[in-house]
C-alpha cells in the first residue's frame, strides 16, 4: 500500500522544498501546521492545516496543535487488525502514513549565553516528540523521518516501491527517532537538573559514528559513537582502532596547552617528548625527538601548526602510527601519503570546546562522570607561590610553566625534567614517585641529555624529601609541585639545603 497522507511539521526546513514536491508528485496529501504549512503553500503545493483536518483549533499560543485523536489515532491504529480499522472508520480517523518532524532547537537555545529559563522552557517540544513516538511505534505501517538527511532516500524508495518504503527502512528510521527523542529528553533533564543543582540521574544517547578496527586488542570488538569526526578528520590511512581514538584525543589535549609552535610525541597516551620553538616546527620536533628516540616508533606525532614539507621529510623516515595537525601543506601531504597505512588526522580548532564537556568512563554497573582537568598555573603568579629561600630565575620560571603543562598529561605517578622549551626526561605511571624520577633520569641518560640546570615537575606532592633530593642530585635546580604533604616543611628544608628553588601550585594533576 502506498503512502497516501503525510504530516509535516518541522523547525529546520532544510530540504523541505524537495521533499514536498516529491510527495506531491506521488499524489500524497500533505497535512501541516503554522510556518511549515505556509512554507509548503508558498511552493504552490496543496496543504491541509491540521486544525482543519481535526476540526479543532490551535490553542495556547500553539502549545496544543497536534495532540488530538485524529492525529495519533491516524498514526497508531494497526492496519492489519480489523477491530482497529473499524474503530478508525467509526470515529472518522483517517490513516497517516508518513510523519516528518524535527524538533524545537532546545539544545541550541540553552547553549546560548544568557538564555533565560523561560526561553528554554518554550523550546521544549511536546507535540513533535509525541508524533514521532506514535509513528515510530507503528513503523510496520508508518514511515517516520526526524532527519532532513533522510528526505532524498525516502523519495528514492517511493520511486522504487510503488509509492511506499520498505519495512527495513521504516525500522531503521524508527530506531533513529527513539535515539533522537531520548537524546532530546536527556538534554532537557540535564538542563533542568543543572538549574536545580541536582544530579539525580545521567543519560546520554549518541549515534554510531563507525565500527572500529578492534578494541585495545585485536580480539576485542569496539565501536565509536558521537561526532568524533567533527573534531578529528581522517585524511588517509588504515581504519581507527579503540586505542587510536584514545591516543588522538590525548595528543590533541596536550598540544592545546601551547601557543608557540609545538610538536609532541606520544605513546599509549603518555608524552615521550615535547618541544617548542619560536617559528620552526622542525626545530620543535628535534627538541621533542631528542627526549626519546625509541618511543616514537609506532607512536603518535602531533603539532599545533600546519605540517610543512621540512617536518614531513624528517618524520616520514620513522615508522609512525598517527600524525595529527591542524592542516597539512600540499607537498607535505603528498609525501606522507606514500605511506598508505599511515593515518593522517586533521584536528579542528573547535576541538578545544570539548574540554567543557564531561569525561565519561564506564564502570561496573554504570558510568563515572567528571569535569576535565582545565586548571593550570597562570602565566602570572608563580612568584607568589615560591616556598623556598631562593626564588626561581626567569629561565627557571619559564621552564616551570612548560614542565607543569606537560606533566599534567603524563600518567601518575608523573615526573618531568625540562628546560624552558623542551622535555629532557619523563617518568610515567610508576608505583613510587622516586621510581618515576629514576626512570626520567635514566631516559635522559639514554638520550644523552644533561639534566644540569633543569626544572623538575611533579604531578602530585613529594611525600618525602627523597624524591626531590634525587631530582636535585640528577641536576635539577628548581622544582614545581602541588605541595600538601604533612612533610612539606621537610621537603622545603631539603630544597633550601641544596639551594634549589621550589613552587607549590596548590593543585595536583593525577591522570589515571
Amino acid at each position: 500500500m502506498s503512502i497516501s497522507r503525510a504530516l509535516i511539521s518541522v523547525y529546520d526546513k532544510t530540504g523541505l522544498d524537495q521533499l514536498a514536491r516529491g510527495l506531491y508528485e506521488h499524489g500524497v496529501e500533505i497535512l501541516s501546521t503554522g510556518g511549515t504549512a505556509k512554507f509548503i503553500a508558498n511552493l504552490d503545493i496543496p496543504v491541509v492545516e491540521v486544525s482543519d483536518f481535526t476540526g479543532f483549533p490551535e490553542l495556547f499560543e500553539g502549545r496544543v496543535k497536534t495532540l488530538h485523536p485524529k492525529i495519533h489515532g491516524g498514526l497508531l491504529h494497526r492496519r492489519d487488525k480489523e477491530e482497529h480499522v473499524q474503530q478508525a472508520e467509526d470515529n472518522e480517523i483517517l490513516p497517516i502514513d508518513l510523519v516528518v518532524v524535527n524538533l524545537y532547537p532546545f539544545e541550541q537555545t540553552v547553549a546560548k549565553e544568557g538564555v533565560t529559563r523561560e526561553e528554554a522552557i518554550e523550546q521544549i517540544d511536546i507535540g513533535g516528540p509525541s508524533m514521532l513516538r506514535s509513528a515510530a511505534k507503528n513503523h510496520d505501517a508508518v514511515t517516520v523521518v526526524v532527519d532532513p538527511g533522510d528526505y532524498e532516500g525516502i523519495l528514492e524508495e517511493m520511486d522504487k516501491h510503488e509509492g511506499n518504503t520498505t519495512l527495513k527502512t521504516r525500522e531503521r528510521l524508527a530506531i533513529k527517532v527513539f535515539q533522537r527523542t531520548s537524546e532530546y529528553d536527556g538534554a532537557i533533564a540535564g538542563y533542568l537538573s543543572g538549574a536545580q543543582e541536582t544530579k539525580s540521574s545521567f543519560s546520554i544517547s549518541l549515534p554510531l559514528a563507525q565500527e572500529l578496527r578492534y578494541g585495545e586488542n585485536p580480539h576485542q570488538k569496539a565501536s565509536l559513537y558521537g561526532n568524533f569526526g567533527d573534531y578529528f578528520k581522517q585524511l588517509q590511512g588504515k581504519g581507527l582502532s579503540y586505542t587510536n581514538v584514545i591516543d588522538i584525543v590525548a595528543a590533541g589535549e596536550l598540544i592545546l596547552e601551547f601557543r608557540r609552535p609545538a610538536v609532541a610525541i606520544l605513546k599509549h597516551t603518555n608524552p615521550c617528548g615535547v618541544g617548542l620553538d619560536d617559528d620552526d616546527l622542525r626545530q620543535a620536533w628535534e627538541k621533542a625527538f631528542e627526549t626519546d628516540r625509541q618511543a616514537p616508533f609506532g607512536g603518535v606525532i602531533v603539532c599545533n601548526r600546519p605540517l610543512d614539507i621540512g617536518l614531513a621529510r624528517v618524520i616520514s623516515e620513522i615508522f609512525t602510527d598517527v600524525i595529527i595537525a591542524p592542516d597539512f601543506e600540499t607537498d607535505a601531504r603528498a609525501l606522507l601519503q606514500k605511506k598508505k597505512n599511515l593515518r593522517l588526522i586533521q584536528m579542528a580548532e573547535e576541538f578545544s570546546e570539548t574540554l567543557d564537556d564531561p569525561i565519561i568512563a564506564s564502570t561496573a554497573g554504570g558510568v563515572l562522570v567528571m569535569d576535565h582537568d582545565k586548571t593550570a598555573l597562570g602565566l602570572d603568579g608563580i612568584e607568589e607561590r615560591v616556598v623556598t629561600n631562593r626564588p626561581p630565575t626567569a629561565d627557571e620560571i619559564e621552564a616551570m610553566r612548560f614542565g607543569w603543562r606537560v606533566v599534567k598529561h603524563v600518567k601518575s605517578n608523573a615526573i618531568v625534567f625540562s628546560a624552558k622549551d623542551r622535555t629532557l626526561g619523563i617518568g610515567a605511571g610508576q608505583m613510587s614517585r622516586v621510581d618515576s624520577s629514576r626512570l626520567a633520569v635514566w631516559k635522559a641518560e639514554q638520550a644523552g641529555l644533561d639534566l644540569k640546570g633543569s626544572v623538575v615537575a611533579s604531578d602530585a606532592m613529594y611525600p618525602f624529601p627523597d624524591g626531590l633530593v634525587s631530582a636535585i642530585e640528577a641536576g635539577a635546580t628548581a622544582a614545581i609541585q602541588p605541595g600538601g604533604s604533612i612533610r612539606d616543611e621537610e621537603v622545603i628544608a631539603a630544597a633550601d639545603e641544596h639551594d634549589a628553588a621550589m613552587v607549590f601550585t596548590g593543585h595536583r594533576h593525577f591522570l589515571h
